[in-house]
């Protein structure tokens, strides 16, 4: 056999090329239930802002977590954003064996800007709601 005959045999099958054709993706439909949870979203940064001013909260995840033990917290709010999720796991359990109530928002940064600092914030405690009692009021018969 020449070498032109061992290079041959040796290629293997030819790789066939796919064509790919474009998926048809349908547009999101828009949920009833949307603007209301965008709402109450918007609710939740209200109320850790206004009660950062005329109230008492609690920043991150271990004062939150000490706060919640000690059944001071009167809500809690946790970013889904925050990496890793781990850091926040143990709220949804120890919140509900505490009975208080555990809100989620879609970022920290937000969340810290509305508690009044200028780093992103994973966890906030509201521990008196001062002049946002109504928010806090109406949070809890939502849930």
């Amino acid at each position: 056999m020449s070498e032109n005959e061992d290079k041959k045999g040796s290629e293997g099958p030819k790789e066939e090329k796919i064509e790919e054709k474009p998926v048809p993706v349908e547009s999101p439909k828009e949920d009833a239930k949307k603007p209301e949870k965008d709402d109450s979203i918007g609710k939740v940064y209200d109320l850790v802002e206004i009660a950062k001013s005329t109230g008492k909260v609690k920043k991150g995840a271990n004062e939150v977590t000490k706060c919640v033990e000690r059944s001071e917290a009167k809500l809690v709010v946790i970013a889904e954003d925050t990496k890793p999720p781990e850091i926040l796991m143990h709220f949804e359990p120890l919140c509900k064996e505490r009975e208080v109530i555990l809100v989620r928002v879609p970022s920290k940064k937000e969340l810290g800007t509305s508690a009044g600092l200028e780093v992103p914030c994973s966890a906030i405690a509201i521990i008196d709601a001062g002049e946002a009692k109504d928010i806090l009021m109406e949070l809890k018969k939502k849930e």
